[in-house]
């Protein structure tokens, strides 16, 4: 007899629907085809002891399932119960009239307990739009799949019922979420909040520039000068995730299985990952091909802590999703696309011994290895970073004030004022929302300078020894800023200020 249950493969942040075909025949043996992994050709056993620790069994028949299209790579344990629930059928175990008209996910325990699966947001989305009548999946991810309208989702602990589901009619209580509400209920604020910062008001101003405009932003300062303290705090007075970010956000988490249980996201990621990581981990890929932390900082901030200790390779695979926003993994048979739209915060010593430029500190490196050591970060990456500010540790005079500083939800309403000025200035753009991802042209079209300001930009590019690279960035900045005080114009103040910002452009740093 031949059954068909569906399921489903996830390939960079889609899914992809997958028909088993099982036949149940004559003679005896079991065939998986398909190109199912190693994981996938284990299920028999997992299956086996869990229909009989379920009072049903594998039948001593032919067995042949096909995992089409068969071509397409299958991986992962998550077809466990697709393939259980087709045998049972295949055999005439149970009844199941309607079981094509369900997409079905799970792995198996031997006891048959529903374990979690990766990328039940993706799968959800695939299966409503195909037009399934209902998703039936372990319950730790049915608050995650019912964040999708117009689809039945029903979250299962274990095997026995799905099969009452479609053997006798049994009844299963659906996951049903308010999207909406879900989000905004959610809508809470972040742990860190600027408040609690002691002093560093220069570095406040600067991080809120940064934020404003979406620019990536380095900092540079000695030991406990509070980098790390600054950077964690940015997501707090970045604009609130819109319901579409939030979705995109959470399809990404879902697809490497973060979500669990937790259902939409709602605050802007926040990823820290230590300087060891290999340029596979950062930006994805792998024989099978996952998102990396750029991806998982996609609408969040991504913080690269001690920038000049990552391996110069790692940095390097950066600079394209930092200029297109979006990474590419190409392998022979297909190519995945993620998205990566992230604001970079990086942070570095300003020499090896950490104290460079501390008049307080003894300078304990050469020039030749302050030059090797800042060397390690490249031009071409340097060139995508709009903000340099150097950071200084606070006296202690200011760190024993307990008066508090200006709080992170001031500071988001002024960021927030700033980037809706920005969503109306490139609203006929499709791929400019902000103004750290002007091209060439539109900085000449919306940072237009009048003589004074064009002056003054020359007089300190000249005196400062600015780099040619530094020109467009302090043009983005000055944007910003203007932007922050709702001035139509970029005046000779905002020019100022924005140069202040290029420490590293500066005679005496890379040189």
């Amino acid at each position: 007899m031949l059954t068909k249950v569906f399921g489903s493969a996830v390939f960079g942040v889609e899914a992809t629907t997958i028909t088993v075909e099982v036949n149940v025949d004559n003679g005896i043996g079991y065939h998986l085809v398909g190109l199912p992994d190693n994981a996938i050709k284990e299920s028999n056993y997992r299956i086996a002891a869990a229909l009989k620790n379920n009072g049903y069994k594998i039948p001593g028949k032919k067995i042949t399932i096909n995992m089409a299209p068969a071509d397409l790579r299958k991986e992962g344990s998550a077809y466990d119960l697709t393939l259980a629930l087709g045998i049972l059928a295949a055999s005439g175990q149970i009844k199941s009239p309607n079981i094509e008209d369900y997409l079905i996910m799970g792995e198996l325990s031997l006891d048959g307990a529903v374990q979690p699966i990766k990328g039940a947001l993706p799968i959800a989305i695939k299966a409503q739009e195909e037009g399934y009548k209902g998703f039936i999946l372990p319950k730790e991810n049915a608050k995650e799949a019912a964040i999708v309208g117009k689809l039945e989702v029903y979250g299962v602990e274990c095997i026995q019922e799905v099969i009452d589901f479609f053997d006798v009619g049994k009844p299963l209580e659906p996951t049903i979420i308010d999207t909406r509400e879900e989000f905004y209920n959610k809508l809470d604020f972040p742990e860190f909040d600027f408040s609690d910062v002691r002093g560093q008001e220069s570095i406040k101003r600067c991080m809120e520039i940064a934020a404003a405009g979406g620019h990536n932003i380095i900092l540079i300062g000695p030991p406990g000068a509070g980098k790390t303290m600054l950077a964690k705090r940015l997501p707090s007075i970045l604009p609130p995730m819109t319901l579409h970010e939030a979705l995109e956000t959470t399809k990404i988490h879902s697809v490497v299985g973060k979500i669990k249980d937790m259902g939409l996201m709602s605050q802007r990621p926040f990823r820290s990952p230590h300087h060891t990581i290999s340029d596979v981990a950062l930006v994805g890929g792998g024989s099978y091909p996952q998102p990396g932390e750029i991806s998982l900082a996609h609408n969040g901030v991504l913080f690269l802590d001690e920038l000049p200790e990552f391996k110069r390779t790692v940095l390097e695979v950066m600079r394209q999703p930092l200029e297109d926003r979006e990474v590419t993994i190409s392998r022979a048979k297909f190519t995945v696309t993620y998205p990566s739209s992230f604001m970079l915060v990086a942070s570095m010593n300003p020499s090896p011994g950490g104290y460079f430029n501390d008049p307080d500190a003894p300078v304990t490196s050469s020039q030749a290895e302050m030059q090797r050591y800042l060397g390690k970060i490249s031009g071409p990456l340097l060139d995508r970073i709009d903000i340099h500010i150097e950071v200084t540790p606070v006296p202690f005079e200011k760190l024993s004030d307990d008066r508090k500083g200006e709080g992170s939800v001031d500071i988001r309403k002024r960021v927030t004022k700033a980037r809706e000025l920005q969503t109306e200035r490139f609203k006929d753009l499709e791929k400019v929302h902000y103004n750290a991802q002007m091209n060439t042209k539109q900085i000449r079209e919306y940072c237009k300078l009048n003589q004074a300001s064009l002056q003054l930009l020359k007089n300190a590019m000249e005196r400062l020894n600015l780099s040619a690279r530094a020109y467009d960035r302090i043009l983005k900045v000055a944007r910003t800023i203007a932007d922050l005080e709702n001035a139509k114009a970029i005046t000779g103040d905002h020019i100022s200020e924005a140069i202040q910002y290029r420490s590293l452009d500066r005679e005496g740093w890379l040189g």
